[in-house]
């Protein structure tokens, strides 16, 4: 922590006080992202709970209601863009910390507004539609926060440090994926199955409204990362980064779509996967998901430090190249076995890193600062929703249709197709960050 110190800079170039600032800035942002993204995954691992109680029940044994819930979570993800985009400009013309504030305050009230949803027998067609109302504020929130919290993280780092800043993004977004995973499994391991469809499910919901809460709190004491000569210049139009920049936009959908389908598959899909595909136990699948989750939080300050010594492109390829090859051939071990699909969630972890821990500094090394959040924000938010937010739906259709084999060929492709872009990216771990 001394050297982050060291190296630590204000926004507008002069040396930043060296007491705690750092910290300061690493804990507004981590959590308070990680309230947020422990209300968004709380409904991926709740899902089978969430159909059979807002969903009508299809024929026996059908996965019409989950995979209803699946599109409903897909739903989500498009207005992400629209979050990037919006949220986005407020951090570009107000400042991040003003972005950062709104995100956790929408994201704590559509967390409740989703644990307040009634079921299907109560109130008909009014349960689902309370529950895509609560999933699109869920999707608006989350869109904002990951365009303004990239730019805060990595604004706040100083030379040779963005890279590790940069692994704080997904420590803390797996910090909430790991809560809402351990929740959710303590609650399935403690609860009888009728408590569960009863109320159980609606727990993490409530409890993600007051966690916000928290996380609205933690972030009134952070600094702003914006400088002063980008507050003092004319505030840019809300799609001037889409205008000026239709290069780097397109260069952040390429680095994300293989990054995002892999990343979806393994921290959220592969437990329900795995009880499709190869019989595991719902309580064993969301345990091995917990403890992959872990593993992979540890991993991401070791990718973040390779990264600022030896550059993001080595990472990036390492990733890529990494799951075009093994992902099929690791989707297909998976049996009913605890031990293997815990294997098969780690390895998949290890690949993951070289992307997850270093996408925040990437990204924000693409656009210049003047539209930095709104540029992040967009382009990688809509690639998100068109394969990330669409996996476990795609995952699900696959096995419906009896084609559940092509899925792993699916995200091999794209990851495939990413490697493309990542062998000509500039390598810009050692230079300055524009401000």
């Amino acid at each position: 922590m001394v050297a982050i110190m060291t190296h630590m800079h204000t926004a507008s170039g002069h040396p930043a006080p060296p007491a705690r600032r750092p910290v300061r800035q690493l804990l507004a942002a981590s959590v308070g992202n990680a309230v947020e993204w422990y209300d968004w995954y709380a409904y991926t691992f709740l899902a089978t709970y969430i159909a059979d109680q807002v969903f009508p029940k299809g024929a026996d044994n059908s996965l019409v209601p989950l995979l209803s819930t699946f599109a409903v979570f897909a739903v989500g993800f498009f207005m992400r863009p629209v979050g990037g985009l919006l949220m986005g400009a407020i951090a570009d013309r107000r400042g991040r910390r003003a972005a950062l504030t709104a995100t956790i305050l929408l994201m704590g009230g559509s967390s409740l507004l989703v644990g307040l949803t009634p079921t299907y027998a109560a109130a008909g067609l009014l349960a689902p539609i309370v529950l895509v109302l609560a999933r699109l504020l869920q999707g608006l929130s989350v869109g904002g926060e990951f365009a303004a919290s990239t730019t805060f993280l990595v604004e706040s780092a100083g030379p040779g440090r963005r890279g590790l800043f940069s692994s704080f993004q997904y420590v803390s977004t797996t910090a909430g994926q790991l809560l809402a995973s351990g929740i959710a499994a303590l609650l399935v391991d403690t609860l009888s199955e009728k408590a569960m469809n009863g109320w159980g499910w609606r727990v993490p919901f409530v409890l993600g409204a007051v966690l916000s809460l928290v996380g609205f709190w933690i972030r009134q004491g952070a600094q702003e990362t914006r400088s002063e000569e980008q507050r003092q210049a004319p505030r840019p139009g809300l799609f001037e980064a889409l205008r000026r920049h239709p290069r780097e936009s397109l260069r952040i959908a390429g680095i994300t779509a293989g990054g995002t389908i892999a990343y979806y598959t393994w921290t959220s899909y592969l437990p329900t996967y795995a009880e499709l595909n190869a019989g595991v136990e719902k309580s064993q699948a969301l345990l091995a998901g917990t403890l992959s989750l872990a593993f992979f939080a540890l991993l991401q300050p070791l990718g973040g430090l390779l990264s600022d010594r030896f550059g993001r492109r080595p990472l990036l390829l390492f990733f890529g190249v990494g799951f075009a090859l093994l992902c099929v051939p690791l989707l297909h071990a998976l049996r009913d076995s605890f031990a293997v699909l815990l294997l098969v969630s780690c390895a998949g972890m290890v690949l993951l890193t070289g992307f997850t821990s270093i996408s925040a500094a990437v990204n924000a090394e693409v656009f210049p600062p003047r539209v930095r959040a709104a540029g992040i924000g967009f382009p990688y938010s809509l690639t998100v929703a068109l394969f990330g937010g669409t996996a476990p739906y795609v995952g699900t259709l696959f096995k419906e249709t009896g084609h559940s084999g092509l899925f792993p060929w699916y995200v091999a492709v794209l990851c495939l197709a990413s490697s493309v872009v990542y062998l000509r990216l500039p390598e810009t771990a050692h230079t300055e960050l524009r401000r």
